[in-house]
């Protein structure tokens, strides 16, 4: 294929869903009523923690930041994909694609530092209850926080930064609704070696790291519950940590999915449904399961909504 003649020249083409107006305009429902559910919802959740001062503690507070974190992902391609599909055109320029793969990092990896956070919040919680006020003091807490959005900045350097130096072929389409790293790098013409490199370096750092500390953590608070000799006291232990726990098996079984998705098939159709899964589905159902299985947080919302209805209706 021809080369293009200039580094970060020309624009891409995303692909997306299907070329079916009908189908389309489904497409473009479901994204919206997705996109909503998932911003106002976690939008509830962070007035329901900043209103409610019987949730100022540390697993709230970081649960605030996930939601941020949350929003920010989605928000990375959904609104693309919607004026995509509402414009009829596939266009994306370069610095919209570099804009997209550098939050997509930052926002991913921001998710998956935080549920280590968390993680480590329920083994300190569990294991060392007697000592869970000092450890989890507010000045550690805000730390842990503020580190994990710097690395997360850092960390989406390596992968954005040596995209620069490519040069792209002229045949630009990219099969997903977004410009996802992988796929860009598909279609680059020059030597991509390096960038994979940086790539699997960084998956591993600030992915495979963090999974190991989660699973460290959670080994250890198995180990305390299984040590609990009573039922009750059993079930009060696990709940403190069962809402994380299921998110942490949504957020990386989709990320798995879309890995071996795109190492086992060539099917471009998989690839895409598996990081609808990973980018919209995951980050949607996170504010259901925070709230329906957590009592507090329940009330809480009850609370931030009955003081809104009255002022709607002034």
């Amino acid at each position: 294929m021809e080369r293009g003649n200039q580094r970060g020249a020309g624009n891409f083409i995303l692909l997306g869903f299907t070329d079916d107006p009908d189908l389309q305009s489904l497409q473009f429902g479901l994204l919206l009523s997705m996109y909503l559910v998932t911003v106002l919802g976690k939008l509830l959740i962070i007035l329901a923690i900043i209103s409610d001062s019987h949730l100022h503690s540390p697993m709230y507070f970081f649960l605030s930041n996930l939601s941020l974190a949350d929003i920010g992902f989605t928000s990375t391609s959904v609104p693309k994909a919607l004026r995509n599909i509402q414009t009829q055109s596939r266009v994306i320029t370069f610095a919209g694609c570099f804009s997209q793969i550098c939050f997509f990092f930052v926002f991913g990896c921001q998710d998956n530092l935080l549920l280590t956070v968390m993680a480590y919040d329920c083994f300190v919680a569990i294991c060392h209850p007697l000592h869970y006020v000092s450890i989890m003091n507010p000045r550690l807490c805000q730390l842990m926080a503020l580190g994990s959005w710097l690395i997360s900045i850092l960390g989406s350097l390596p992968n954005t930064l040596t995209i620069l130096r490519l040069s792209f072929c002229t045949n630009r389409k990219i099969p997903q609704f977004f410009c996802d790293l992988p796929e860009v790098l598909k279609i680059a013409c020059s030597d991509t070696l390096i960038n994979n490199i940086v790539l699997y370096s960084v998956a591993i750092i600030l992915g495979v790291f963090p999974l190991s500390g989660i699973l460290l953590s959670y080994s250890q608070i198995f180990s305390s519950i299984l040590r609990i000799s009573s039922d009750r006291g059993k079930y009060k232990a696990f709940s403190t940590c069962g809402s994380h726990l299921l998110v942490v098996s949504l957020f990386y079984g989709t990320s798995l999915g879309v890995y071996f998705s795109s190492v086992s098939t060539s099917s471009s159709r998989m690839s895409l449904m598996a990081s609808v899964m990973y980018t919209m589905v995951t980050p949607m159902l996170n504010p259901f399961i925070y709230s329906l299985r957590n009592r507090d947080i329940k009330v809480a919302l009850v609370t931030v909504l009955s003081k809104m209805v009255p002022l709607r209706e002034c």
